[in-house]
């Protein structure tokens, strides 16, 4: 068994959201939640506790669970301190180019503006993972 599995979680009508679990702690962190009834229910279902909420950016349909998930599981919003001032909820800021440990494993922060100013991607190394929210887009969908 993998000490995280990374789950695919399909929001709204063309989004993802990414579930980490940590297998060994039993810690989860999402990625980009749009929405928050969809999480609760597959984290109930599993008895899974949501600990992190990690936003690449802004948009709504990447933090419009924020707040929602937050009350549920008081887990702690992480986001570019670019962007400290428009995600709902946020208590964590990351800087592009400073490292940070979540899940026991490093994240690297990576400054990606383009689609928004503050937009950030986040690569776990040890999972071989790029997380980048919209920066890349095909067929329309980030």
């Amino acid at each position: 068994m993998a000490k995280i599995d990374i789950i695919v979680l399909p929001v709204l009508k063309d989004n993802y959201a990414y579930i980490l679990h940590n297998n060994e702690t039993g810690e989860c962190a999402i990625i980009d939640p749009s929405v928050w009834d969809e999480v609760i229910a597959y984290c109930d279902q599993r008895s899974w506790k949501l600990n992190y909420i990690v936003n690449t950016h802004h948009h709504w349909d990447h933090v419009g669970g924020n707040l929602g998930l937050k009350e549920k599981y008081g887990a702690r919003v992480y986001g570019a301190d670019a962007d400290k001032h428009r995600i709902p909820g946020i208590d964590q800021t990351v800087t592009p180019g400073k490292d940070f440990d979540l899940l026991g494993v490093r994240w690297q922060v990576i400054d990606t503006p383009g689609h928004t100013i503050g937009h950030v991607a986040f690569y776990i190394p040890e999972l071989k993972a790029l997380f980048c929210g919209d920066t890349l887009f095909g067929l329309g969908v980030g």
